[in-house]
């Protein structure tokens, strides 16, 4: 959906590190007969405070403790020689807004300079502390809707710097969330009717409602804000009737929620309010899995970012 940086490459990056919360999650992708391959995974548990997403503070206080958790998961994937990878950051990292424009600059640096414009006031800090980037959400009836993802230049770097220390370029930068929602496109191609997605993590729950591959809306609550997850399906239910002329959603999928003891009462209270039944993120009609592999609903559920910045990336190539 986006990047947060990117650097052009004559091919698309075969390795995707995830830094979160809890896990530090690395992916590794192949060609087979069917497409796209997952030939290198693995998931190494970080201790609570390790990773402390935010959009203006320190985000890693103890930078040895995942450096030395990201350098298990690389051996334990297989990944012995990749020099560049797709990193994917929290969701809390950033801000993300949807821009209407009625018509979009022809230059990019234009439409750059409109961007910072528009988010200079809800931006907590100095908007020249910032790294900019965007991308078309959905075309409406009075023009283009952007999508702008705003975070601070040294918050990124700390994310970045765990990977170069690992001896790996952080070519691409992105959101987990969005790369969440590349990996449900991606399997399910034929979907054009409206759909949710609930991404939880220990800091906090974003929701994004998609029409077909376009995304429409999108909102991230942290924890510290204590919105209860029943009262933030309601309102984006309410926008989506409201605002989207929609009914109810063909599909809504969940991620995070396959791990702890409240996974299934997650479930439950969204179905109840939706009516519709709650899936888990399931890639694997977009890619196979290697024998060696498993997939279960957590494993399932670490892979959906990572693979999805591969994927998408490889689409656009």
């Amino acid at each position: 959906m986006s990047v947060l940086s990117s650097l052009f490459a004559p091919e698309p990056p075969s390795v995707a590190i995830e830094l979160a919360n809890r896990r530090v999650t690395v992916v590794e992708v192949g060609r087979s007969a069917k497409g796209v391959s997952v030939i290198g995974y693995a998931s190494e548990p970080l201790p609570a405070g390790a990773i402390v997403p935010g959009i203006d503070t320190p985000n890693i206080p103890n930078p040895a403790v995942v450096s030395e958790a990201l350098g298990r998961a690389l051996g334990r994937a297989g990944v012995k020689s990749a020099r560049r990878a797709a990193l994917i950051v929290p969701d809390g990292v950033a801000r993300v807004t949807l821009l209407p424009f009625e018509q979009l600059p022809a230059k990019p640096a234009d439409l750059e300079q409109l961007i910072r414009w528009q988010v200079k006031k809800s931006t907590p800090y100095p908007i020249e502390e910032a790294q900019v980037t965007w991308c078309r959400a959905h075309q409406a009836e009075t023009g283009s809707i952007v999508a702008a993802v705003v975070a601070r230049r040294d918050v990124v770097a700390e994310y970045e710097g765990i990977v170069n220390a690992a001896g790996v370029h952080a070519g691409l930068v992105d959101l987990a969330s969005l790369n969440v929602m590349n990996a449900l496109i991606a399997a399910n191609a034929a979907t054009t009717a409206d759909w949710l997605l609930v991404t939880m993590a220990p800091e906090g729950t974003t929701l994004a409602i998609g029409r077909g591959s376009d995304l429409m809306f999108y909102r991230h609550r942290a924890a510290v804000d204590e919105e209860p997850l029943s009262a933030l399906v309601h309102q984006t239910a309410m926008y989506h009737e409201d605002r989207l002329g929609g009914t109810k959603f063909s599909r809504v999928w969940l991620c995070g929620g396959g791990i702890g003891r409240d996974a299934e009462q997650v479930r439950m209270e969204i179905h109840k309010r939706l009516d519709v039944p709650v899936e888990a993120v399931d890639v694997r009609a977009a890619a196979e899995m290697a024998g060696r592999i498993g997939a279960s609903t957590d494993v399932l559920d670490a892979i959906a970012a990572p693979l999805g910045v591969l994927l998408r990336d490889r689409k656009a190539a």
